[in-house]
């Protein structure tokens, strides 16, 4: 705790001082009776003035929130020793703001008191924060003396990226041997129909087609395709972002991210994640309730860090990769390190979707003839890298905040269902 005098006791000591000299100079008794309240009442404030203790407490409603989410703080004050004014600021980091009470706040304390501050805070951006520490003033009762402390009461605050409406998911073109809800393309138990063949001893009573048997006159049974989970992988590329006004292409990945990770693991499949950039990060697919805290928790400590070193595929773990695994790429395609490793990951066979976030919303207008120049060869060179992924078989999807992810998502089936998948 640091004590300080302030400026209105400085100004009362100098009139005295003033009425004094002057009372000595001019010789006047009167003008010492008029410098005496200036001098007497910073006296009797001094002597009379007593360091608060003054105990806090911050707590907040939760410990976790989506993105535009409200939620309450409580700022607890009890008070051993009391004070006429005390002056209170919860430190917000940016990010959080308050859209009801007073940040900071000005109160009266009594001794032996208690007061609660209750702030309404605003989760303005995704992201991990540590909401709680507190900066005090107080003042005594004439103003002269100050006291000025700090009290770190911080707590974790991890606000999640909002989620986009999906209606239809994208389904892998291989699936794993553990059931799920994707229709695969091998035949076994399940519900879809795949085609019919003559009975066989083992056969089920139940999957014999009448209609069939009685037509041909041998006993016929349905097969069905079986229906499998997938492991899906969420490829991130934090080499680069673009960004404008408090937005980036990063915000509308991790919230594409969010979105697929808890549709996908709704549907009991194995999803897991990797940030290729500056900083590597990776986390094995599974399945849960606990994996998608587990990934949503690791993806809010998501950062674009500059590196200018090379990196490939290579510097993944192998078990990151699992065979048959359907990876979704989440890229604005700024770094060519970023697209040689995704092409690398098709050469290798992977199932790769790519959804550019795409980065003209965050760019300024081309102002001259020049700069015109140079955005029409940026476009150019970007619509050849697509080209490229598109001729490797790799559906791409350009998306932006503008449009719904849903309908990025129908452009990648609409490309499957009428391009051609080339076996790499």
């Amino acid at each position: 705790m640091t004590r300080t005098l302030s400026p209105k006791l400085v100004a009362y000591v100098g009139l005295a001082a003033v009425g004094l000299v002057a009372a000595l100079a001019l010789r006047l008794q009167e003008l010492v009776v008029v410098a005496a309240p200036f001098a007497l009442l910073p006296a009797v404030s001094l002597l009379l003035a007593r360091s608060p203790r003054i105990e806090t407490d911050v707590e907040l409603e939760r410990e976790r929130a989506l993105e535009g989410e409200e939620l309450e703080a409580r700022v607890a004050l009890t008070a051993e020793t009391g004070a006429a004014r005390l002056e209170v600021l919860l430190d917000l980091p940016r990010g959080i703001g308050v859209t009801d009470g007073n940040d900071p706040a000005s109160i009266s304390i009594g001794h032996d008191d208690r007061r609660d501050l209750r702030l309404r805070l605003c989760c303005e951006r995704w992201g991990g924060y540590r909401v709680g520490r507190v900066f005090l003033r107080a003042h005594d009762r004439f103003g002269f003396v100050a006291w000025e402390w700090e009290v770190d009461r911080r707590s974790p605050l991890k606000v999640y990226p909002r989620e986009e409406f999906i209606r239809d998911l994208l389904r892998p073109l291989e699936t794993q041997v553990f059931s799920g809800h994707h229709v695969s393309r091998q035949r076994g138990e399940g519900i879809e129909f795949a085609d019919l063949r003559l009975f066989v001893p083992g056969d089920h009573v139940r999957h014999v087609n009448w209609r069939a048997t009685a037509r041909r006159g041998d006993l016929w049974v349905n097969e069905q395709h079986a229906e499998r989970n997938a492991d899906v992988l969420l490829f991130m590329d934090t080499f680069s972002e673009a960004s404008r006004e408090g937005r980036s292409t990063l915000d509308l990945a991790l919230r594409a991210a969010a979105s697929l990770i808890a549709r996908y693991l709704q549907q009991k499949d194995r999803v897991g994640f990797v940030t290729f950039g500056g900083m590597l990060n990776w986390m094995l697919p599974a399945t849960g309730t606990i994996q998608l805290y587990r990934l949503v928790d690791s993806l809010i400590d998501t950062q674009i860090v500059l590196n200018y070193a090379w990196r490939d595929i290579d510097v993944l773990p192998r078990r990151t990769l699992p065979p048959k695994a359907m990876v979704i790429a989440l890229t604005p395609l700024l770094d060519d390190r970023a697209a040689g490793a995704l092409l690398d990951l098709r050469a290798r066979g992977f199932d790769l979707v790519v959804v550019e976030i795409s980065p003209q919303p965050f760019m300024p207008a081309p102002s001259g003839e020049v700069s015109s120049v140079a955005r029409r060869v940026w476009d150019l060179r970007r619509e050849a890298l697509r080209v490229r992924f598109q001729e490797a078989g790799v559906p791409i999807a350009v998306w932006n905040d503008e449009r719904a992810l849903a309908e990025g998502l129908e452009e990648v089936t609409t490309f499957r269902r009428r391009g051609r998948v080339v076996v790499a």
